[in-house]
């Protein structure tokens, strides 16, 4: 049905949809690399996709061409609910566009009986903290094929001993498969940002790569990078009184650095806080 579209430029001309940078948006107009990202997602068919961001649509459109069974389109933005309405009216009730702000919506209000697929051109200046927020609810989701910054997609994805490798990679490794799939040039998009993006593909473990609880990975992992040059006995100073005691109980040498140590490590010095903080925590 896409043949019986306006081109993109003429929607935004129509709408008024000049890019807004408080908005952190670039949009994506070329309909052979928004095919490309909906490729890089794998098989739709009969799924519930859930896209953030759609702008005038052009991934949107893609994601119309699939057999998914439906497309909801989270929009903050006023001017692109109403290009996205006109795009809706001619899909059957497969597009269901939501206006709102996605830090502000729970993944899980769409997933119902099942789990959903996200797939998104993410704007840049919330992308962690939605990815963040997913992971939160990653019960609740199929798979996520993501478009970030290269930077943020590089440390995403990062293997322990490497430049990029800290707290985001371990958080998101731990619950997730992560694999670069592309890297998408600035002047793909109107207007074209300062940076490269990446495509990245984001699968959900059966089960976590280890026991531990989000808020004490969180927190270890933010006191152990945020001293990223320091030894970990002293880089977890300020986390608890006795950090040799928290190291031991993990198994791992006071004396390695973060950047060193595998996710499932981690894991092992989370559930280590989790007993100091309450010694009747299971092991």
């Amino acid at each position: 049905m896409t043949e019986t579209l306006p081109p993109l430029r003429e929607v935004i001309a129509r709408h008024g949809i000049g890019a807004r940078r408080r908005l952190g948006q670039h949009f994506l107009l070329d309909l052979n690399l928004a095919r490309r990202i909906v490729r890089a997602a794998g098989d739709l068919g009969g799924q519930t996709v859930v896209e953030i961001g759609p702008g005038p649509g052009g991934l949107t459109r893609a994601l119309l061409e699939t057999a998914a069974a439906r497309v909801i389109a989270i929009e903050r933005d006023p001017r692109c609910v109403g290009a996205l309405s006109d795009l809706a009216a001619l899909h059957g009730g497969r597009l269901r566009v939501v206006a709102g702000d996605a830090l502000d919506t729970d993944i899980a209000d769409f997933a119902g009986q099942g789990r959903v697929a996200i797939v998104a051109n993410l704007p840049y200046n919330v992308a962690t903290p939605l990815l963040i927020g997913w992971l939160r609810r990653v019960d609740s989701i199929a798979a996520m094929t993501l478009m970030f910054q290269k930077e943020v997609a590089e440390r995403i994805a990062a293997a322990p001993g490497s430049a990029a490798y800290g707290r985001l990679a371990v958080i998101v490794q731990w619950l997730c498969e992560a694999r670069r799939v592309f890297d998408v040039a600035p002047a793909a998009f109107v207007p074209p940002p300062r940076v490269t993006s990446s495509v990245v593909r984001l699968v959900p473990r059966d089960a976590p790569l280890a026991a531990a609880g989000m808020a004490d990975l969180e927190a270890v992992t933010a006191a152990a990078f945020g001293r990223r040059r320091k030894m970990l006995r002293s880089a977890l100073n300020g986390l608890v009184e006795d950090p040799l005691a928290l190291l031991s109980q993990a198994g791992i040498e006071p004396t390695v650095r973060a950047e060193t140590l595998a996710p499932e490590a981690f894991c092992a010095l989370a559930r280590a806080l989790a007993r100091i903080r309450d010694p009747r925590t299971a092991a």
